[in-house]
């Protein structure tokens, strides 16, 4: 770590990278019961901290290779960094991004006049063919965390931690996606203050370095599986230059949700008025969960706010998943009496808890099938004790509140029962959101078998998620099976959803 230390204090960032500020949370801060601060990384310059390692490196390569330029592979924050960092130094450069990269994003990098390559699906793609053009054309791969000069970039943060908060810290909330974050972070505060925990956070559908951790070598998650809400991080190993560092210096790793994100997002915006991406929002989730779970009061707490590139469109999503992220919103599949005066009796079990969404259809028989969003307060109740409520009135309930199909596709879509819909069954698919994917999706299925319900809901994320109805007699159900392996997508049966059977089927 001492060799790390050294190249951090001599790194040369600060010709394009600021000093953020350690600011308050402190509407987080009494929520918690402990004292939060917020490390501002989404003020630099390109909205995130990753112009500090592209910059470090660039700024040290030799004359020779600064004439062959340099090339890179990001999901749009180091990209950045290199962008601006070649603009500064006046070195050519090659950014190859994944096409389901943000746009806002892509066009961030182009902004800066260097040329831009959209190749693959995931980073470990983008950064194959990078590497490709490298070894072509003999430029400088900047990697964008598996580099000592990376690494000591963004370990400058950690330093102007330290000296901008000379009391106390009992912990410090990384985010983590290949590890050149918080090895930085980590060398340098455990160096100096090794009582202070390093904490690192991770997303659920990236969580390379716990995988690392729990078997005690580098693991590689499937890419097809990785989740890219938190783009950012999404990563499917630690680095080979960073994991003994990251393994020597971190206390511990929390794994969190997309609605966790998109909690801890809205969370930083009440005190803050700044909007972070997912993954910039990363430290905060998971500083929330690690004190919920270890019951933490009156420590002092560091959260990064990495990065703040998000497409405004996604804040649909955001907005519409923070409530349940933050376990403020219930949502229920009751079954009421068909009969007059059914609803207010019902409105009346629900006593004075808010009601956020209130979707319902005539029903056929005596009774009548409610989707109902319901605002719970954490500190005096759950969603647990609120449906034994229901039940004990003598309502029949469904929570529905974990259930991706309600969450995504049913809660817009109650209503549309098809009555006399004959060997219906019921599928979800997941799919990278590009040019063509839905097509592509459309012309498989819709010549074989009839679609009997579809839903399609693009809301500014990076996978296209689609709610199907099929008819399919008994005997092709193998048959349609195949066929949905060659698709390639990701793919679920939801025939047997309570979800389904209450407001579709």
């Amino acid at each position: 770590m001492d060799r790390y230390v050294k190249k951090i204090l001599e790194a040369r960032v600060y010709d394009v990278a600021t000093e953020t500020p350690l600011e308050d949370a402190p509407r987080l801060s009494a929520r918690l019961g402990n004292r939060v601060l917020l490390k501002r990384e989404d003020l630099q310059p390109v909205f995130s901290f990753k112009v500090r390692g592209a910059y470090n490196k660039m700024q040290g390569l030799a004359p020779a290779a600064r004439e062959r330029g340099v090339i890179t592979a990001s999901a749009g924050n180091h990209a950045q960094g290199v962008a601006l960092a070649a603009g500064r130094l006046g070195i050519r450069a090659v950014i190859v991004m994944g096409r389901n990269t943000p746009r806002i994003k892509v066009d961030a990098v182009r902004a800066y006049g260097v040329r831009v390559v959209l190749h693959g699906d995931t980073y470990d793609d983008a950064s194959a063919h990078a590497h490709e053009i490298a070894e072509k054309q003999g430029m400088t791969y900047v990697h964008p965390y598996d580099d000592p000069d990376v690494i000591a970039g963004q370990g400058t943060i950690g330093m102007e931690i330290l000296r901008q908060h000379t009391d106390v810290i009992d912990a410090i909330f990384v985010p983590v996606g290949g590890g050149g974050l918080i090895a930085g972070i980590g060398a340098y505060v455990k160096y100096l203050r090794p009582a202070i925990k390093v904490i690192g956070v991770e997303a659920q559908g990236s969580a390379c370095l716990s995988a690392a951790l729990e078997r005690g070598r580098r693991v590689r998650l499937p890419a097809d599986t990785l989740d890219l809400f938190a783009d950012g991080v999404s990563v499917s190993q630690i680095g080979r230059v960073t994991w003994p560092v990251v393994r020597s210096v971190v206390d511990g790793v929390v794994t969190v949700s997309t609605d966790e994100i998109c909690a801890a997002i809205k969370d930083v915006f009440e005190d803050t008025r700044s909007i972070p991406e997912p993954a910039g929002a990363l430290g905060v989730a998971g500083l929330k969960k690690y004190v919920e779970r270890d019951g933490l009061a009156n420590q002092t707490l560091v959260a990064i706010e990495s990065g703040a590139n998000m497409g405004f469109d996604r804040l649909r999503h955001v907005s519409e998943r923070a409530e349940l992220g933050e376990r403020r919103e219930a949502l229920l599949g009751v079954s009421i009496p068909e009969e007059p005066g059914s609803f207010r009796r019902f409105c009346r079990a629900l006593g004075t808890r808010p009601v956020t969404e209130f979707n319902y259809r005539y029903a056929e028989n005596s009774a009548a099938h409610v989707f109902v969003g319901v605002g719970i307060d954490p500190e005096t109740g759950d969603r647990t004790s609120l449906a034994a409520e229901l039940t004990h009135a003598g309502y029949s309930v469904v929570d529905l509140t974990d259930d991706e199909m309600a969450v995504l596709h049913v809660r817009h879509m109650v209503g549309g029962r098809g009555f006399g819909v004959k060997d219906e069954r019921l599928f979800r698919f997941e799919f990278p959101e590009r040019q063509g994917a839905l097509l592509r999706f459309l012309e498989v299925l819709s010549d074989r078998w009839n679609i009997s319900l579809f839903h399609y809901r693009n809301h500014g994320a990076d996978h296209g998620r689609v709610l199907a109805g099929l008819q399919v007699k008994g005997r092709d159900r193998t048959k349609l099976e195949q066929y949905l392996g060659r698709i390639g997508y990701r793919w679920w049966d939801e025939t047997g959803n309570p979800a389904y059977r209450l407001f579709l089927g």
